[in-house]
């Protein structure tokens, strides 16, 4: 008796597109979310985004077949991305916006040394050359950081999460459904979320506005941006991943801009240079591995080789 299915993988090309509109639906919501921090405590407003983020895929998700280890990936997935969340917002307390922006998105470093750990080899030349300019870019945009404290190391330490995230997506991602393995990640955040929320100041207690902002987020940076991550990298190399998900700090710097927000000529220069970064990382980018199959210490070897998998190479 066979066992279900693998779904057919995506292009590497419809994959990169997908991570850039991920990173573009992330972006969107920095505005909304800004806003709405300043009027509701952060545990409550991340339960809520998260609730609705779930709710949304729940009806989608029971339509496909579950796999084997699906819930405990899915868990350890959201448990990376709480623990991010989570630092990013401590560390907000003792630390500027832009620090904290700067800070966070040196994943970009990050994903590729954890990928020097894992696989025991350098990234190509091109993933390096992107990081390189990433990070530059990244300085121009943001500003960099004035100095180094609790609020700056507690960032680093979301970063680290984030970082993970996108690792354990790309080990994971290609052996379920994206839909089912999103909505576990979202229902993670969500339930450890929820009754610290009400501790939280002001508790569940938001405005008209707070619940708008929860219910934007929770569709369009929640359940469809993850989507498109858990999606995407199925066939897209982490590093890469990366580099192509700062599309993020330049569409919020756009938007910014666009609602009145002063970007400046550093500012324009530090997102032309992430979108070469972008370019960079791509060129050559179908000579790389897949991310499906790369040994993460994190998930056991029969955790995955369990489930289906696709013996075919995914098209350039």
């Amino acid at each position: 008796m066979t066992g279900p299915v693998a779904p057919a993988l995506p292009s590497r090309a419809r994959g990169r597109w997908v991570l850039a509109l991920a990173g573009f639906l992330f972006g969107s919501t920095f505005l909304v979310v800004q806003t709405a921090v300043d009027r509701a405590a952060v545990l409550p407003f991340l339960a809520v985004r998260f609730l609705i983020g779930t709710a949304v895929l729940w009806p989608l998700a029971r339509r496909a077949a579950a796999t084997p280890n699906e819930v405990r990936h899915g868990i350890l997935a959201g448990l990376t991305l709480l623990a991010g969340f989570l630092l990013q917002t401590t560390g907000l307390r003792s630390t500027t916006s832009a620090t904290s922006a700067f800070i966070t998105y040196l994943l970009v470093v990050m994903v590729p040394l954890i990928g020097v750990v894992r696989h025991r080899r350098v990234p190509p030349a091109n993933v390096l050359v992107g990081v390189v300019l990433a990070v530059a870019g990244l300085y121009l945009l943001s500003g960099g950081i004035a100095g180094i404290g609790t609020g700056e190391l507690l960032t680093v330490g979301a970063a680290f999460f984030f970082a993970l995230h996108i690792v354990v997506l790309g080990e994971v991602s290609g052996h379920h459904d994206p839909i089912r393995l999103t909505m576990w990640q979202a229902l993670t955040v969500a339930v450890c979320c929820f009754v610290p929320g009400f501790f939280a100041p002001g508790g569940y207690s938001f405005d008209a506005g707070v619940w708008v902002a929860a219910a934007f987020c929770g569709v369009g940076a929640t359940a469809a941006a993850f989507w498109c991550m858990t999606w995407a990298q199925r066939v897209v190399p982490e590093s890469q991943a990366a580099i192509i998900l700062l599309m993020e700090p330049v569409s919020a710097a756009v938007l910014g801009a666009i609602a009145g927000e002063a970007l400046g000529l550093a500012g324009a220069v530090g997102a032309v240079l992430i979108l070469a970064s972008v370019l960079v990382a791509e060129l050559a980018g179908g000579s790389h591995p897949a991310a499906v199959g790369a040994e993460l210490v994190l998930v056991h070897e029969d955790d995955v080789d369990d489930a289906p998998a696709s013996d075919q190479p995914p098209p350039p």
